[in-house]
This record gives structure tokens, C-alpha cells and sequence, in this order.
């Protein structure tokens, strides 16, 4: 298999391309060169930056652990999976991997392999399981690392729902009075308009308007909407729409929060696997947005050079104050994956109490306004019947 290995010499950092059976062999090569390793990928892998979502990486683990746990070696395990499991795609995979099982290369190789489905995390958390010869225990870790990042996505999602079904039906509604009811009206009133109050007669011009150009207007909307699916689909205006939530005060914040969250929580897990810094800090850059993976490069720079992992995490900003005492802590304890696990917990916990928060303010909010709107039309709809009885009396 050909490797991309990224090592220094002196003060040269440069790529290199090997031949080797495993990643391990690639890098005792590039060490016999008199180079130090920084990162080793698969070129497959570096083609491929997105890893294949077809194949159920969290429910293969939870099975494969099951099946572990129950007595079965690692080869019956994927066996039982691959006999079990009628889509072909996913029995290509496991079909895969058992052969090269077979012919006695370790699981982390045999994943490797595999690299466009298995991420660089998984294949680093079952290589340094193969050093201690505890793979249940690390593909546990695995889920319960799973489970933990989409934790707060799942909250986010299920939080938006109501507030989303409420504008959608708002919308529908208002839609409604001012295609269909307010020209109705119109019609009503037409010849009396300069008895009418201003604004309902505003409102009765847009529904003269909407009854004379309704065909024009249904196609504007209609090539309007194309033009934003189109536009959002469009690499450069999703990152231009981003960057313009990132200026926000409030939601910019908590979006830095929430990628430092799984930016900690991944880095933990490869330095608990036995991944060094620098490599997990490679692995990890693309779970960060630009401008923080610019900030990431800074600290793992000054990480090579020999300072502080907290120190090089606070100088690039990818520290709040809480998470640079723990880091400290975890420095002097050792055990700096575990309190890299512990601040992504805490940053999660925050995130959580503020999403909690949003939505108990949001709703009530939403749905005065959408109220609001849909009474003013009303109020200006019936304003001259009003003026009419009035008049009558």
C-alpha cells in the first residue's frame, strides 16, 4: 500500500511516499531515512477527505463488540456480520476486511485499508487496542464517543423542530390572507378607496396587485426559490453564510464553543489510544472551521517547538478559561486525554443550558410575532367595516 508520510528533519518539513504493508512499517521506513514522522495517511485516504456514510459505522462497532463480548474471536465476529448482513455494499466491506484477516495482517491494517469508510479515529483507537489487547474496551470507547458527539446535535434538531413546524404553519397562514383573502376583499372595496385608512388601503393595492399578477409573480418565487437552492449548494456561499453567522455575538460564540467541544473530545480519544500530539492535532484539523484550523496549526507549531500543550492552546485561542485550568491540571496529572474528554463534557453541558434556554425564549417570541402579523392584516382588513358601523350608528 502506498503512504503520504509528513516528517521533519532539522528545520525541513516534507512529504514523502513510501510502499508498506501497514502504517507502522511506513513510518520505520521514513525513521531509517533519519526523518521524524509528524503523520502517515494512506494516499487513498488523502484523495478521499469525507468518510463513506453508507456504511452503520456505530451500529458495525455495537454489533462487533456484542459479538466480542460474547466469546466469538475477532474473525467469527466479522463472519457472523457479514453472513448476517444482506446489502451489498456493506458485505463488500466486511468481505474485505476478512480477508485480510486472513492473511494475517492486524484489524488496524485491514481497516486501513478500508479508509474511505473507517475514519483515521477509529483505525487509531483500534491500533493502540492492539497494543494492550483490549479491542471490547476500545470499540466502547468508540460508541460511547459517537453517542457523546451527536448528543447535542440531536438536542439542536429536536429543539428547532417546533419552533420550524410553528413558522411553516404561520407562514402558510399568512400566505393565505394575503393571496387569497386580501384580494377577495379588494374586490369589495374597490371605488371607496379614499375612504379607507392608509395602511388598509396599502394592504388592498398589494391585493389589487397579487389578483393582476399573480401568474408573474408565481414564476419570480418560482426561479427565486432555484436560485437559492442553487446558491446554497455553492461551496463559496455556504462558506460566505457561515462566516456571516460567525460575526453574530451570540450564535458565533456558541458555534466556537460547540466545535472546540468535538475538537477536545476527539483529540482525547487519540491521546488515550497512544496517538502522539502532533498527530492527532493533523487528524483533528478538519473538525474545525478555517479560521480555527488556521489558529490549530499555530498551536501545534509552538507544540513542536516545546511548549505547553496549554499554553500553545491558549496563545492560538482554542482555550476559554475553564478548559485552560483543566488543561493545566491534566498536564501535571498526566492523564491530558482524560481532562480533554471532561472539558468537551463541560463545553456540551453549556451548550445544552444554553439551547434550553434559547428555545424557552424563542417560541413565545415566534409566536407573538406570527400573531401579531396575522392580527394586524386581519384589523386592517375589517378596519372599514368597522368605520362603516361606526358611521351607521
Amino acid at each position: 500500500m502506498d503512504y503520504q508520510v509528513k516528517a521533519i528533519r532539522g528545520k525541513e518539513i516534507v512529504l514523502l511516499n513510501v510502499s508498506a504493508m501497514h502504517v507502522d512499517d511506513a513510518i520505520a521506513q521514513i525513521k531509517a531515512r533519519g526523518y521524524t514522522p509528524i503523520v502517515a495517511q494512506t494516499k487513498k485516504h488523502l484523495l478521499s477527505s469525507s468518510v463513506d456514510k453508507n456504511f452503520p459505522l456505530e451500529l458495525f462497532s455495537q454489533e462487533l463488540l456484542a459479538l466480542l463480548e460474547a466469546g466469538l474471536n475477532l474473525v467469527e465476529a466479522i463472519e457472523t456480520l457479514a453472513e448476517k448482513d444482506q446489502r451489498r455494499e456493506v458485505k463488500q466491506i466486511l468481505d474485505a476486511l476478512l480477508q485480510a484477516l486472513y492473511q494475517g495482517q492486524t484489524f488496524s491494517s485491514a481497516l486501513e485499508m478500508q479508509s474511505q469508510v473507517f475514519p483515521v479515529l477509529y483505525i487509531a483507537t483500534v491500533r493502540a487496542s492492539e497494543k494492550t489487547g483490549d479491542l471490547p474496551e476500545a470499540l466502547g470507547r468508540y460508541v460511547s464517543y459517537e453517542q457523546q458527539l451527536g448528543l447535542v446535535k440531536k438536542k439542536i434538531i429536536s429543539a428547532s423542530i417546533y419552533p420550524i413546524l410553528l413558522m411553516c404553519v404561520g407562514g402558510l397562514v399568512i400566505l393565505f390572507l394575503l393571496g387569497f383573502v386580501v384580494p377577495k376583499f379588494s374586490r369589495i372595496y374597490e371605488g371607496t378607496g379614499g375612504n379607507l385608512p392608509f395602511l388598509s388601503q396599502v394592504l388592498l393595492a398589494w391585493g389589487s396587485f397579487l389578483e393582476n399578477h399573480g401568474k408573474q409573480l408565481l414564476i419570480v418565487s418560482i426561479f427565486s426559490m432555484v436560485g437559492l437552492v442553487y446558491g446554497l449548494s455553492r461551496p463559496s456561499v455556504r462558506k460566505w453564510i457561515t462566516k456571516a453567522i460567525w460575526q453574530l455575538p451570540a450564535l458565533g460564540s456558541r458555534l466556537r464553543i460547540f466545535q472546540l467541544a468535538r475538537f477536545y473530545r476527539t483529540l482525547g480519544m487519540l491521546l488515550k489510544g497512544g496517538t502522539s500530539i502532533i498527530v492527532a492535532l493533523e487528524s483533528v484539523a478538519g473538525l474545525l472551521d478555517v479560521s480555527l484550523q488556521h489558529k490549530m496549526k499555530q498551536a501545534s507549531i509552538s507544540i513542536q517547538e516545546g511548549q505547553a500543550i496549554s499554553l500553545a492552546m491558549d496563545q492560538a485561542g482554542l482555550t476559554t478559561p475553564i478548559a485552560l485550568r483543566m488543561l493545566r491540571v491534566g498536564e501535571r496529572g498526566g492523564k491530558i486525554g482524560d481532562m480533554m474528554e471532561r472539558i468537551a463534557s463541560f463545553y456540551d453541558e453549556e451548550l445544552a443550558r444554553w439551547i434550553d434556554w434559547f428555545t424557552k425564549l424563542f417560541e413565545p417570541i415566534l409566536m407573538l410575532l406570527i400573531g401579531l402579523v396575522i392580527g394586524v392584516v386581519v384589523l386592517l382588513l375589517y378596519m372599514p367595516i368597522f368605520e362603516l358601523a361606526g358611521n351607521i350608528q
